[in-house]
């Protein structure tokens, strides 16, 4: 018998480890599938077992992904999607409404594809998107404006991780800059954490720079990145064509990476916000890995 026809790879051991992964602790996975710590222990080390790999490091904070369990994670989400879309060709259709927040770098993906294929999916549901900036989604959440939404901080925080997303000093194709000269510098103007990072960051290089552009707007910055008028930090999916990631010999510090959690209220209808869910995991698995 060949080695992969010994291997059981059964929905309930992808769901296992996909919800450790994604809770970061044994324990709150159980508490997110209903199970006891013990069976959940067991199936992960039946998957372990069954793939030959060692999937994730305990540690004193909960459970660590290994490289290993970092490659098989992006599978076996899209492995569980799409279990997901098969079953629901054959359940009621999805009715109703729901309001999702997305933050603003994710327009062209997130909005133009995902978003716009889940609703042809299911027309009798009405959609609405709230995009821009993702620090305000929580108090939206809170006071029900919004149902579910993707929300960017700097750690992986209480809610469900949906990506780690690398940022990066971005300039255009053909910028130049003498390295004698302050940094010219373009940056969002909202006064979230991520907004303000290009300034905190330089200043405690004790880097001199000239901020050259500001706006509320992110496609504007993008475009500003792109004429050349200055280096600013974007998300790695929202670099563009036309763009480059800075050279290394600018030596400009580094960048933390960028959190993107989902945050869905309690009392938004849980059938809806999952299958949005089960469409943002699918849609950045198949756009890649931003991190």
């Amino acid at each position: 018998m060949k080695k992969i026809e010994q291997i059981s790879l059964n929905s309930d051991l992808l769901r296992a480890f996909v919800t450790i992964a994604e809770q970061g602790h044994l324990t709150l996975a159980s508490e997110r599938l209903n199970r006891t710590q013990s069976a959940l222990s067991v199936q992960l080390r039946k998957l372990e077992s069954g793939i030959n790999a060692k999937l994730f490091e305990r540690h004193p904070k909960g459970m660590k992904l290994t490289p290993d369990g970092e490659k098989l994670l992006p599978i076996a989400q899209g492995i569980l999607a799409d279990l997901y879309r098969a079953q629901s060709l054959f359940e009621h259709p999805l009715h109703g409404k729901v309001r999702v927040g997305i933050p603003d770098h994710y327009d062209d993906m997130i909005f133009e594809t995902v978003l716009s294929d889940f609703g042809k999916s299911y027309p009798l549901l009405d959609i609405f998107v709230k995009s821009g900036c993702s620090a305000g989604f929580p108090a939206a959440i809170e006071d029900g404006r919004l149902d579910i939404a993707v929300v960017a901080t700097p750690e992986p925080g209480a809610h469900d991780l949906l990506e780690i997303e690398a940022n990066h000093w971005v300039e255009s194709d053909t910028f130049d800059h003498d390295p004698g000269e302050p940094v010219p510098l373009a940056v969002l103007d909202r006064g979230c954490w991520w907004s303000r990072l290009p300034v905190v960051l330089l200043s405690k290089q004790e880097r001199a720079f000239n901020v050259k552009f500001r706006s509320e707007s992110f496609s504007n910055l993008r475009c500003a990145i792109r004429a050349g008028l200055a280096i600013g930090v974007l998300p790695a999916r929202a670099v563009q064509s036309g763009m480059r990631i800075a050279r290394p010999e600018r030596g400009l510090p580094k960048l933390p990476a960028m959190t993107q959690s989902i945050v869905v209220s309690p009392d938004a209808p849980a059938e809806i916000t999952g299958a949005i869910v089960t469409a943002l995991r699918q849609g950045l698995f198949e756009n890649g890995n931003a991190a």
